[in-house]
């Protein structure tokens, strides 16, 4: 037997309801803690500019209506566990099973990239800025070794998170790296 993820489609908006469920009926011995390892909601992080250049916090869920379990089956004996976190009121089954069939977890890249997603594979959560840029776009940087600096915007790596702004350093236009989270619209 080995550890693996499986999905679970749940209704939507009783993710954390579930999970919490699935965590008191660990505590209470419901569910053998060797069976059911883990129980995660995925969420993101974003970060979003609010009235004032105020930075907003939010945290999305990335699956919506599904939790993840890190479960170790057994050969035998599955269904006893299976059914019980079937029978939560709010759970419409395992993903890509029928009732009576035993669970298919996800692959390992599989988890790998959802788990990149949310940031947990480095031990940190990254949080995922909400912007609008165009090249071309004046902006200001308001952290930093440039903060106070004004330019314009050259390129935009959305994958990195990152913005290329030329800006005006002792009369000559010099292009400086920023994350979006250290730039604001003027």
């Amino acid at each position: 037997m080995a550890k693996e993820w499986y999905i679970v489609q749940t209704f939507a908006g009783y993710e954390q309801k579930i999970e919490r469920t699935l965590r008191k009926m660990l505590e209470d011995n419901e569910i053998d803690a060797a069976v059911l390892t883990d129980v995660r909601v995925p969420t993101e992080e974003i970060v979003e500019s609010g009235k004032n250049n105020k930075k907003i916090t939010r945290h999305n869920k990335l699956l919506p209506g599904y939790i993840m379990l890190e479960m170790d089956l057994p050969q035998l004996g599955w269904k006893v566990a299976c059914s019980k976190v079937r029978a939560i009121q709010g759970v419409n089954g395992f993903v890509g099973t029928g009732a009576s069939e035993r669970p298919r977890p996800i692959s390992a890249a599989e988890a790998k990239t959802i788990f990149q997603q949310t940031g947990e594979i480095k031990g940190e959560r990254v949080a995922r800025v909400k912007q609008s840029f165009e090249i071309g776009e004046k902006v200001k940087i308001s952290e930093g070794p440039f903060s106070t600096f004004s330019g314009t915007i050259e390129e935009i790596s959305t994958e990195k998170g990152k913005i290329r702004v030329n800006v005006q350093i002792f009369g000559r236009t010099t292009p400086v790296e920023v994350d979006f989270s250290q730039v604001e619209k003027i």
